[in-house]
C-alpha cells in the first residue's frame, strides 16, 4: 500500500513539511541523510521571525524537537537517489537499496557546495580543505585560513573564523563583495581579515595537508601560505534525482505559488527551487505550502 507522501530532505523545507503532513494525519515517510540541512551550518541567524538571534544548529534542534512530536516513518543517514513516476503512484529510490512508493512526493533536498575546481582541491579535501566553517573551523583555531567567495555564505564564514583563526583572507573573484552590507560592514576593518577582490585562485598545494595557494590578481600570480581554505562559492541544486519536472538553466526546480512542480503529484519545496530568495525562513513557508498542497492533490485526484 503506498503512502500518502514521501519527503526528501530535512532541512527547514522538509522539517516544516513534516509538521503540517503529520498535523493532517498523512501516512508519510521522511528521506533524510540528516536533519538540519544548510540551516545546521549558519553560526549567527538574525532574521527568523520570534528569534533575535539564534545560532543554526539550535534553531535545527528546534526543529527537530517539534517534529519529534509526531509519528512517521524516518528514514534518516540514506538518500533518495531516484523519484519515477509508477502508475499513478511515484517510487521512491534510496541509498540502501530499498524503495518506497506514494501517492505523492516532496522534494526538498536543498543544495550542496560547489566546488572550485582547481588543481589540489580533490586532493586536499578534509586535510584542509572544508565546505563548512561551522562544521569544521574549529579544527584551525590560531592558524592562518582562506575563505573563498564574496556572498553571504562567504561573509558568514569570515565572521565566524575571524574570532578563532590568526589570520582570515576573504578571496572574492568579484571586483567587489555581493552579500548583504550589513555582513560586509562588519568585516570591513576588521584587523584579522584582508578582503582580496578580483582575486582567482589557481592551484591549492601542501604536503600532507593544506599549506597554501596560489592566486591570480590581474595577471600576476601570488603564493599565500595558509593551513585551512573554506569554499564558499554557491550551491548546486540536488535535483538530478527527478527528471519527470520543469528545472531552469541553473538546474532549480520550476514550482508555481502552491509548491506545484510541472508533475501531478510531485511537489518541491526550499533551496532545489527556482524561488530566488534562499532564506530559511522562506524554505520554511515553503515546506508548509507544499505540504498543504500534496493533502489538497490527495483529497481531489480519485483513487
Amino acid at each position: 500500500m503506498p503512502l500518502d507522501l514521501v519527503i526528501i530532505g530535512g532541512g527547514p523545507a522538509g522539517i516544516t513539511a513534516a509538521v503540517y503532513a503529520a498535523r493532517k494525519k498523512m501516512s508519510l515517510a521522511v528521506v533524510a541523510k540528516e536533519i538540519g540541512g544548510q540551516a545546521a551550518w549558519s553560526s549567527n541567524v538574525e532574521n527568523y521571525t520570534g528569534f533575535q538571534v539564534i545560532t543554526g544548529p539550535e534553531l535545527v534542534k528546534k526543529f527537530s524537537d517539534h517534529l519529534s512530536q509526531y509519528k512517521f516513518e524516518m528514514r534518516e543517514g540514506v538518500e533518495a537517489t531516484l523519484v519515477e513516476r509508477a502508475g499513478s503512484n511515484f517510487q521512491v529510490k534510496l541509498s540502501d537499496g530499498q524503495a518506497l512508493a506514494a501517492k505523492s512526493v516532496i522534494i526538498a533536498s536543498g543544495k550542496r557546495p560547489r566546488p572550485l575546481n582547481v588543481p589540489g582541491e580533490r586532493e586536499f579535501r578534509g586535510r584542509g580543505v572544508a565546505y563548512c566553517a561551522t562544521c569544521d573551523g574549529p579544527l584551525f583555531a590560531g592558524k592562518t585560513v582562506a575563505v573563498v567567495g564574496g556572498g553571504n555564505s562567504a561573509l558568514d564564514a569570515a565572521l565566524q573564523m575571524e574570532r578563532i583563526a590568526a589570520k582570515v583572507y576573504l578571496i572574492n573573484l568579484a571586483p567587489a563583495l555581493t552579500g548583504d552590507p550589513v555582513m560586509s560592514e562588519k568585516l570591513v576593518g576588521l584587523p584579522k581579515v584582508e578582503i582580496m577582490n578580483s582575486a582567482k585562485i589557481t592551484e591549492i598545494f601542501g604536503d600532507q595537508f593544506v599549506r597554501g595557494l596560489k592566486i591570480d590578481r590581474a595577471g600576476r600570480i601570488e603564493a599565500l601560505a595558509l593551513e585551512g581554505i573554506f569554499v564558499e562559492i554557491g550551491l548546486t541544486p540536488n535535483s538530478a534525482l527527478v527528471d519527470c519536472v520543469s528545472k531552469n538553466e541553473l538546474g532549480e526546480i520550476e514550482i508555481d505559488c502552491a509548491a506545484r512542480t510541472s508533475c501531478p503529484g510531485l511537489f518541491a519545496a526550499g533551496d532545489v527551487t527556482a524561488v530566488p530568495s534562499k532564506q530559511i525562513i522562506i524554505a520554511a513557508g515553503d515546506g508548509a505550502k507544499a505540504a498543504l498542497s500534496a493533502f489538497t492533490y490527495l483529497n481531489t485526484r480519485g483513487g
